[in-house]
């Protein structure tokens, strides 16, 4: 069966992240640059090949301050590791499990995915949408760095809360 191949399209897609500051709330943030495609040999894109990388100079927390710091080689050392990326090893139409890297290290994580549909734009081209969501641990990945307040409470916490909206676009 021919291999259909679809590119995300960005201006229609948002990677969010949340974590725990201080136990007490959460802190939301973004990824402003990212790219991805797939490739599926069917309608409902079971067993498609996903690839997917974002920028890690994009970060936005939306506090210039905090978002210089989680570029720092404190966090995710932009410089050294500029991009994320992602490549799926399955997926079966909810599940999709795959090789994330983020600052040189690999890990398999899993991931939920809902298929919010396929529809046709106005200028003609086929558009397909997904809600991916899960959670990750950040010292998986060499993010180790902890504060501690002074009155010993813990500044940010283990896991990191993924939701990612993505819309591609299918190729003639």
């Amino acid at each position: 069966m021919a291999t259909t191949k679809w590119v995300l399209d960005p201006m229609h897609s948002e990677v969010q992240f949340k974590v725990r500051h201080l136990v007490i709330s959460t802190v939301t943030g973004s990824f402003r640059t990212f790219e991805g495609d797939l490739e599926t040999e069917n309608d409902d894109f079971t067993g498609a090949n996903i690839n997917f990388s974002l920028d890690v100079d994009s970060i936005d927390t939306n506090q210039p301050q905090r978002d210089g710091h989680l570029k720092s080689a404190e966090f995710f050392d932009a410089e050294q590791f500029p991009k994320i990326t992602f490549k799926s090893t399955s997926f079966d139409g909810s599940k999709l499990v795959g090789d994330l890297t983020i600052k040189g290290v690999t890990k398999s994580v899993a991931l939920d995915v809902e298929h919010g549909g396929s529809a046709t734009d106005f200028y003609g081209n086929t558009k397909a949408g997904f809600e991916v969501t899960g959670k990750i641990n950040r010292k998986d990945f060499g993010l180790t760095w902890d504060g501690v307040t002074e009155t010993g409470s813990i500044v940010l916490g283990d896991d990191i809360k993924l939701t990612i909206n993505v819309q591609f676009a299918k190729q003639a």
